[in-house]
């Protein structure tokens, strides 16, 4: 879909604090604290001249470190009419976690929120770029960033220049790495084709109200929110997703376009029927799911509650490619992640030959805008192939009608006895057990085979685990895949290592049961 064939209904929200000031451009679900398109464009201003007076110029890089607050947006808004660089930080990073993203991306500035003020300290004594730290709350040690503000006029500055977000990789399979798009400061209020596009996609218009449930330091979240914004919606933002809150959210706010990650569907449809039932949600015109894989029968389950509302895209934060499909589609081709809206998706071989219809193979896009990985010009060389585009190493094939269906990340593939291995579609089935809320799939050592196929999952009663529930799941699984796929060893944990973006990080839980 080309600009030229959206409807306008897009803008900057500086246009919409002139044509609608007092509508809500976005709520804080817990507190209920509405920010008008007014006061959104005055803050965002503040900011910008806060920026100036500590000397940041166009194409310079700050940080974020933040919860979900009504602070959030005022100052993403801010870098992004003042042409700078910005990068949210995950907020369940380690001090050398945080460090090693401020080395990377060369941020002159820090901004934090309250909670993370002990981790700041630790911070501001390390080797980094950081000019300046500014904290949202009083502090002894800090600037504090509202004091500034309450200093510095609500009109714009003087060389308004749009800046860009910069997002990290989740770091599931490795360091993460800085994903900068194809950019350069232009005018402020200008905004990427790609963008409004998938603004459209989510059915977004002005008259709707949105909600994404997960931090706003992630991709999806936080650029759904800008496009809603940009298109003059009203956004609900929730601190943290918790389920009955968020669909006692949907009720209350007349939510009616929102965006989840799989694990949300799964807690959600978890909840005893009774309580989950009690909601209205009949504002609800399209919700729409991506960042991970999810099971079918969570799926279908989820189109039999809610309607045939639901519909999914794939897509990356390296905006390589996209694909979308509606319930309708999904119906008829269970599983997929449905045909290609921007790029041209090619199924790869390891010969670098392209694969035909239902053979699978490492997905790349063609036909798209440039991307870097900053600061990792090897790793960005190495996403390219000159024939098919680009990739992010994620497996899949595409069935005969060009529905795309995701097998799973080359860097998770199990091969066990020469015979390659997807965890995803057992994870998936795994997920189906009734007593069991996550799964985590991964290959552990195994001297014969090379790896074996271990499970760790997280139950939605942790007094379940134990020997007998282990020997079940295995038996039960083995009745539903092959020998090969069925899990040799089972392994519980109180909770797996997913957040907000709905990601798994595997990462780790695999690196605990390799040889260093």
């Amino acid at each position: 879909m080309h600009s030229s064939e959206l409807p306008h209904l897009h803008c900057h929200p500086s246009e919409w604090a002139v044509r609608q000031p007092e509508k809500a451009a976005y709520i804080m679900a817990g507190t209920g604290v509405a920010v008008s398109y007014r006061e959104l464009d005055e803050a965002s201003n503040q900011i910008a001249h806060v920026f100036k007076n500590l000397g940041l110029q166009a194409g310079d890089h700050i940080a974020l470190l933040s919860s979900n607050n009504e602070h959030f947006l005022k100052i993403v808004w801010a870098a992004q009419r003042s042409g700078l660089i910005y990068t949210p930080i995950h907020t369940h990073l380690q001090v050398a976690e945080v460090e090693y993203i401020l080395k990377d991306c060369g941020a002159k500035l820090l901004i934090f929120s309250d909670q993370f003020l002990d981790l700041v300290c630790s911070l501001a004594s390390r080797d980094t770029a950081l000019e300046n730290i500014l904290c949202l709350k009083n502090s002894e040690q800090f600037v504090n960033l509202i004091s500034e503000m309450s200093r510095a006029p609500v009109t714009p500055i003087k060389d308004q220049l749009a800046g860009t977000h910069m997002l990290y990789s989740s770091g599931t399979t490795g360091n993460p790495k800085g994903i900068l798009p194809d950019w350069e400061p232009g005018n402020f209020d200008d905004f990427p084709e790609t963008l409004l596009s998938t603004g459209a996609l989510l059915g977004i218009s002005k008259t709707s109200v949105y909600m994404a449930p997960a931090p706003l330091y992630h991709a999806a979240p936080l650029i759904s929110n800008l496009v809603a914004m940009a298109f003059g919606g009203t956004c609900v933002i929730m601190d943290k997703f918790e389920p009955e809150s968020a669909l006692a959210a949907i009720e209350k706010y007349s939510v009616s376009h929102s965006q989840w990650v799989p694990i949300m569907f799964i807690r959600m449809l978890r909840l005893p029927e009774h309580r989950r039932m009690c909601f209205d949600i009949s504002s609800m015109k399209q919700a729409t799911h991506a960042a991970a894989p999810c099971p079918v029968d969570v799926k279908q389950q989820m189109i039999d509650w809610w309607g045939p509302i639901i519909a999914e895209y794939y897509s990356a934060s390296e905006a390589i490619g996209m694909t979308f499909i509606t319930s309708e589609e999904w119906i008829a081709h269970p599983g997929s992640v449905g045909r290609a809206v921007f790029g041209t998706p090619h199924i790869v071989g390891p010969d670098g030959s392209a694969l035909p219809a239902l053979e699978t193979g490492k997905i790349y896009f063609s036909g798209t805008q440039g991307f870097e990985y900053f600061n990792d010009a090897d790793k960005t060389l190495s996403s390219i192939n000159e024939k098919f585009g680009a990739t992010v190493g994620d497996i899949g094939y595409l069935d005969e009608d060009g529905y795309l269906h995701l097998t799973d990340r080359d860097s998770f593939v199990i091969i066990s006895g020469g015979v390659n291995i997807y965890p995803q579609e057992i994870e998936a089935l795994l997920v189906s057990h009734p007593d069991i809320l996550d799964a985590a799939v991964f290959g552990v050592p195994n001297e014969e085979f090379g790896e074996e196929v271990k499970a760790v999952v997280e139950l939605c009663d942790w007094t379940m685990a134990c020997e007998e529930k282990r020997d079940e799941i295995i038996s039960w699984s083995r009745e539903r895949i092959s020998g090969v796929k069925t899990p040799r060893s089972v392994d519980f944990l109180p909770a797996l290592p997913r957040r907000g973006n709905g990601k798994l990080y595997k990462k780790e839980l695999r690196k605990s049961y390799w040889p260093t």
